[in-house]
C-alpha cells in the first residue's frame, strides 16, 4: 500500500511538474517543495476531497460533471495554500494544472493497473 502511495506520489509530481512548466501562473520553488505538494495533494485528496465532491454534488449534477474541474482545481490551490514553496496564481491556471495532473494520474493509473478500478 505504501509502495503504491509513492508511486501515485511520483506521477503526481511528474503532472505537477509538467504543469509548471506549461502552464503560467503555476510555479514551485524547488525540487523539495514538488515533491512535498505531490504529498499533499495525494493526502488532500484522500481527505479533503471526498467532503468538497459530496458538498457540491448538487453543483457537479447541474453542470454535467464539469464543476469537478473547478474542485480539482480548488484542491490544487488549496496546496498552493498550505505549502510555501509551491504557488498557484488564480482559478484558471489551478484548472489548467488539475487537468494536467489529472492526466499524469491517469496515466500511472494505467502503467500500475488500476485503470480498471
Amino acid at each position: 500500500m505504501l509502495a503504491r502511495f509513492i508511486v501515485r506520489a511520483i506521477f503526481a509530481a511528474a503532472g505537477l511538474w509538467i504543469a509548471a512548466q506549461i502552464v503560467p501562473g503555476l510555479r514551485f520553488d524547488s525540487l523539495g517543495s514538488l515533491i512535498a505538494a505531490a504529498v499533499l495533494l495525494g493526502v488532500v485528496n484522500a481527505f479533503v476531497r471526498p467532503v468538497v465532491f459530496v458538498m457540491t454534488l448538487p453543483l457537479t449534477i447541474l453542470t454535467l460533471g464539469l464543476f469537478l474541474l473547478v474542485v480539482n482545481a480548488a484542491m490544487i490551490g488549496l496546496v498552493g495554500m498550505l505549502l510555501g514553496g509551491f504557488h498557484v496564481n488564480g482559478l484558471i491556471p489551478g484548472v489548467l494544472g488539475a487537468i494536467v495532473t489529472g492526466l499524469a494520474s491517469w496515466i500511472g493509473g494505467m502503467v500500475m493497473g488500476d485503470a480498471k478500478r
